[in-house]
């Protein structure tokens, strides 16, 4: 009797993992920015990120951490939550994903990056934003780690600039505005962006150094070349004056050198009591070839007359 052995049963494939379905939820309203400040303002904080920041403190050395800045881009604690929209947000450790115009993508879907922004900023341009009542609980539920509230008119009748802490299930309000774990701060900043002078909100170092824009940079930059080329044609216009004081000291030592020449022509001539006429001794003094009047001394301890000395 043959016995019929049975093929190894095959282990099932690992079923794909799919996410919770977001193709109803509202990524996108149309509802325009509410003001110029607020724009502006939003792209600075942004700006000054992808060009002057290389990022949170690195974990290891010289390895560098990744992150992702936002204006006015809605924040999904759950796909059946309503959102948050920040002005502004900052996500370190995550990146937008390559393929941007995906429905789980357009947003910034907690599930999706796997963790919550660490700091998000609102930009007060009314008394209607509910920034400290409202967004704060809502920014809390979310576990939110950082929340700024900037409002430079002080619609909300408060300190201008506000920066709050989670420290367990609380917000606790922050003293010194700097975030240790992402190795920047915030500061109020008047001056001019993109031709508009204002009170602005800037990222800032540990020293309360702000972080320049792309436009700044090439200020920056422009300015030390300016200085660099300056610095250049200063130290040309240097040498140039060095060259020529250097030639003038040449020209003066070669007329110093013919002169005690010629004057020496004319004293071996008086020594031997050779009598030498205006003419001669005018062109004796006139001479400023060093081989010339070396010939003439050595003719002159031999001539009996000045004439000699040419002949």
């Amino acid at each position: 009797m043959v016995a019929l052995m049975s093929a190894p049963s095959q282990a099932p494939a690992p079923a794909a993992v799919v996410g919770p379905d977001v193709s109803a939820i509202v990524t996108e309203d149309n509802a325009p920015v509410d003001n110029l400040y607020s724009e502006k303002q939003m792209r600075l904080l942004t700006d000054a990120l992808y060009t002057s920041w290389s990022g949170p403190p690195p974990e290891e050395p010289g390895q560098r951490r990744t992150f992702l800045a936002a204006a006015n881009v809605g924040v999904f604690k759950t796909p059946k939550a309503p959102p948050l929209v920040p002005d502004v947000l900052v996500s370190v450790d995550v990146g937008p994903d390559p393929d941007i115009w995906a429905k789980e993508h357009r947003s910034y879907f907690i599930w999706e990056f796997g963790k919550e922004p660490d700091v998000v900023i609102e930009v007060v341009s009314n008394r209607e934003g509910k920034e400290l009542d409202e967004k704060k609980i809502g920014y809390r539920r979310m576990k939110i780690p950082y929340y700024v509230v900037w409002d430079p008119e002080t619609f909300l009748r408060s300190a201008p600039l506000q920066a709050f802490e989670l420290r367990g299930h609380l917000y606790v309000k922050m003293n010194h505005l700097f975030f240790e774990s992402l190795g920047l701060g915030l500061t109020a900043w008047v001056g001019t962006f993109e031709h508009f002078e204002a009170r602005w909100l800037r990222w800032c170092d540990a020293e309360g150094k702000v972080l320049p824009t792309g436009a700044e940079r090439a200020t920056i930059e422009q300015v030390r070349a300016d200085s660099e080329r300056a610095r250049a044609d200063s130290e040309r216009a240097r040498a140039d004056h060095e060259r020529e004081r250097a030639d003038h000291e040449r020209e003066r030592a070669d007329h110093a050198r013919a002169q005690g020449q010629a004057e020496a022509v004319l004293a071996v001539l008086a020594a031997r009591t050779v009598l030498v006429d205006a003419g001669a001794r005018a062109r004796v003094l006139a001479c400023r070839d060093a081989a010339t009047l070396a010939g003439w001394i050595a003719r002159a301890a031999t001539a009996t007359a000045a004439d000699d000395l040419f002949a």
